[in-house]
């Protein structure tokens, strides 16, 4: 197994054409990789010397756990014990609370220094760099993946989205093609997450777009079709980078013609 380093990190991102200034959202799997001398934190190094003081630089940090067990998202325990963690699951506090399934780099980013992390209980992200703050303000409740959403920010902004040896069923930026798409069987659902009001932690309900993501992988193989995506490898992990309106604009005409349409 080769070991990659920091320069070997960098040399990939050089070679997709990641410059001075730009604005990434990044999915990453430490793993996929191979074996990194440092681990998370050189990649992350790497991403910011990339983009430099000028650029911007954003990982999901969800902590989706911090949901209702109805949602099957605690499926290791029974049924009767699901009232115990409505009432016991700690409150989300973007400065401890820690990420589920965000892969390693996410976990370090979310408390690198400089980094900021939105107010959302179970889908938060993170953002270092220029554009950090308005990025993560404002993440409401009910508003997850939308229109004033860091992804919709995002779109406003003309970002890239990066893909480190993840595949496009973890690119979230398709969720905000899904707010925007109009297709049969589109709905709301319920949510509930423990948040902290008034110095008090509360069982909080809200309600929001249902999304599940089972056709990114789809979309994502269409979209190569049609669009530009830069890739290249770093160790044993592909690499790839493309224009995130591109990505949702794309994604809402497929979806549209698509999800539980005509084929």
């Amino acid at each position: 197994m080769k070991t990659i380093t920091k320069n070997d990190i960098k040399k990939s991102l050089d070679e997709l054409g990641i410059h001075d200034g730009q604005i990434l959202m990044v999915h990453t799997s430490l793993s996929a990789i191979g074996y990194v001398c440092g681990g998370a934190q050189v990649v992350i190094e790497a991403l910011i010397e990339a983009v430099g003081n000028d650029g911007t630089i954003m990982m999901p940090t969800q902590s989706w756990k911090n949901l209702d067990p109805a949602d099957g998202v605690h499926w290791t325990i029974d049924e009767k014990d699901w009232q115990i963690v409505r009432d016991n699951w700690p409150a989300y506090d973007k400065k401890i609370t820690p990420t589920n399934t965000m892969g390693a780099v996410a976990e370090m980013f979310r408390s690198w220094p400089g980094s900021l992390r939105s107010d959302h209980p179970a889908r938060s992200v993170a953002a270092w760099g220029k554009h950090a703050e308005h990025l993560v303000s404002g993440h409401d409740l009910s508003n997850i993946f939308g229109e004033g959403s860091p992804i919709g920010k995002l779109y406003g902004l003309d970002g890239d989205v990066l893909l480190i040896g993840v595949g496009y069923d973890k690119n979230t930026s398709i969720h905000l093609a899904d707010v925007r798409a109009e297709y049969p069987g589109k709905h709301n659902c319920i949510e509930h997450s423990a948040v902290m009001e008034n110095g008090k932690r509360v069982w909080k309900e809200y309600e929001t777009l249902f999304v599940d993501g089972e056709d990114f992988e789809q979309i994502g193989e269409a979209f190569e079709k049609e669009y530009p995506v830069k890739k290249t490898m770093l160790g044993d992990a592909e690499l790839k980078l493309m224009k995130q309106r591109d990505i949702v604009d794309f994604a809402v005409k497929w979806i549209e013609k698509n999800r539980g349409g005509e084929k």
